[in-house]
């Protein structure tokens, strides 16, 4: 059986005029049946308490249909974020997408020929 994996790729500014509609975004996922999302920040230039509210309540969503979520690559001040409200003790977050499939997802795209 394998899982269903879908990434979300956020970018520029995650604050209330964006957390609504990426919330929406994880919420349509888990309706779909979604089993793992991962939540790649590469992208992302900055998050406020709003982005971060949003990614706690998508995160309760994912658990309670019984899937997971991960976090990669974060910017420094969104590491600071999650460090000040000790969110990186609840959140999965890998340094970057390549780490975090390798880890989580049994794939090493490294050595591809």
């Amino acid at each position: 059986m394998t899982s269903t994996v879908k990434v979300v790729q956020p970018s520029g500014i995650l604050d209330s005029t964006q957390s609504g509609q990426f919330r929406q975004e994880i919420i349509d996922l888990v309706q779909a049946q979604t089993e793992v999302i991962i939540i790649d920040f590469k992208d992302v230039t900055f998050m406020d308490s709003s982005g971060l509210g949003a990614l706690v309540l998508s995160l309760k969503a994912v658990r309670a249909a019984g899937g997971q979520m991960f976090i990669c690559s974060i910017n420094e001040q969104i590491k600071m974020l999650f460090e000040l409200t000790s969110m990186d003790q609840v959140f999965e977050i890998f340094p970057n997408r390549e780490e975090l499939e390798k880890e989580k997802l049994g794939l090493d795209l490294s050595n591809k020929t």
